[in-house]
């Protein structure tokens, strides 16, 4: 089959998302299919760009560009699922979150408003006419089906070298990598890292707008002997910055899906987690493949102790991790069946 991908990307400002897009296309190839991936400049402001967008995205007939007949199109993430054609798969990563559960109507200029309403017409018009569809995770289907309506079936993925993840005998340490921003919550595990009693040293890794930030918040708490900035690190560090630690600290807000929890699932560590971190709270179980706790930081603080002080505890949280996610029968090849197959969640 000749197979369109429709995507995002945002130069020069990497992420999971992708990974995500990569893995799908790699894996669709693999399965014989002819694919090519058509990924639409974003920009995040201002909102005539994201207007412009729209407008180019919406009913842009993808059946037969240039006389060459395509199949089917997958198209995943805003506002590329306005595509025109017979044969169309959502699988949906996430919509324009700041016109959804992180739009603010008193901090909200007149074009941001005008834009949220654009949007929320757009979404329910466009995935509307979609008559197969997946969302990237329960969370994602969750909030699609409260402000927009359709339910979905949730598809989850493997993270990128999957199989290349392994476990050792741990150094003491929390691991914590992921793009330093707002949303991630860095901040709440330094605060943490004040509140702990045991010797345990904190190692985040990423790269992001916040860097700074960070690095003012650990040298004004005199952490530097304890909490450590990595910046930027290759995937073979990462594998084994995951190996040696002691335990995962992913408590980031309504995260759409996650992949530090499945990485840490891979490398048989426990993972804490918050209460409000979303996507993560589909796949650690509290006290059987990690803890989930308030995001305050006595509470992240008092996990953290635990584990440390328990070491035992924390290796079989993390072997159940690793059991878990077996169980959960995650594969490119599932994902394949279920974007190609004869039925989807509708």
């Amino acid at each position: 089959m000749k197979i369109l991908v429709t995507a995002n990307i945002v130069p020069f400002m990497p992420g999971g998302a992708d990974y995500h897009v990569e893995g799908l296309t790699s894996a669709l190839r693999r399965h014989g299919h002819d694919v090519v991936c058509l990924r639409f400049p974003f920009r995040f402001s201002p909102p005539a760009a994201i207007s412009t967008l729209m407008d180019f995205c919406a009913d842009y007939d993808l059946r037969e560009p240039n006389g060459v007949r395509i199949d089917k199109v997958i198209s995943l993430q805003f506002p590329g699922y306005g595509v025109l054609h017979d044969d169309h798969v959502l699988w949906l990563m996430h919509q324009h979150r700041a016109a959804y559960e992180l739009y603010d109507e008193t901090r909200a200029t007149p074009d941001e408003r005008q834009l949220r309403d654009r949007i929320r017409v757009f979404d329910d018009r466009m995935i509307g006419r979609i008559p197969r569809r997946f969302a990237n995770s329960g969370r994602v289907a969750e909030r699609l089906r409260h402000y927009n309506g359709p339910d979905v079936e949730p598809l989850y993925h493997p993270p990128y070298n999957a199989d290349r993840f392994f476990c050792k005998p741990a150094y003491g340490y929390i691991f914590f990598p992921s793009r330093l921003e707002t949303l991630k919550r860095q901040d709440l595990l330094i605060e943490a890292a004040r509140m702990t009693r045991s010797p345990v040293g904190f190692l985040i890794a990423g790269a992001g707008g916040h860097q700074s930030r960070y690095q003012h918040l650990i040298e004004t708490y005199g952490l530097g002997h304890k909490v450590r900035l990595l910046g930027p690190i290759s995937e073979k560090e990462k594998l084994v910055y995951y190996a040696r630690c002691h335990a995962v600290f992913f408590g980031p807000h309504e995260e759409d899906y996650g992949y530090v929890t499945l990485e840490a699932m891979l490398s048989s560590k426990p993972v804490i987690t918050c209460t409000d971190s979303g996507g993560p709270l589909e796949l650690v179980e509290h006290e059987r493949t990690g803890l989930i706790v308030d995001p305050e930081p006595t509470a992240v603080a008092a996990a953290i102790d635990r584990l440390y002080q328990d070491s035992a505890l924390a290796v079989e949280l993390g072997r159940a991790g690793r059991r878990r996610y077996r169980e959960l029968e995650i594969s490119w090849d599932r994902v394949v069946a279920r974007l190609l197959g004869p039925t989807a969640g509708t």
